[in-house]
């Protein structure tokens, strides 16, 4: 996850000098303290888990129509599946073997035919 937590406050950080905004600028403009801001951008605390504020720092940042990405890498950072996917019953049900296939474990046969059942009737 330390990765990941890099990986995000580097993609925050470039966003925010993109913009030519020093941390007090981009803090005061999203009303943010800025040592926290310092912090996830250094990788040493993950981002906010508040949609609404990723979504607000997206908008702030220039991110534009990718502000999805954005919001779908700071979960990532945070360690956790994003709520839209969560909401999905049929989604949640094809986890387990998104999951084991990371790990390069094979489902099973009747796994598959279940998994392509609800893939079909998505």
């Amino acid at each position: 996850m330390q990765k990941n937590l890099k990986q995000f406050g580097e993609t925050l950080k470039q966003f925010r000098i993109r913009k030519q905004l020093s941390l007090r600028d981009i803090c005061g403009m999203v009303d943010y303290d800025p040592s926290n801001w310092s912090k996830i951008e250094r990788g040493v605390i993950p981002p906010p888990a508040d949609e609404a504020i990723l979504k607000k720092w997206a908008q702030v940042l220039g991110v534009g129509h990718d502000w999805r990405r954005f919001v779908d890498d700071a979960k990532v950072a945070q360690g956790v599946i994003p709520q839209d996917i969560l909401s999905q019953s049929d989604m949640v049900k094809c986890l387990p073997a998104f999951f084991r296939t990371l790990r390069n474990k094979k489902p099973t046969r009747e796994y598959i035919k279940t998994i392509l059942e609800l893939l079909k009737n998505a």
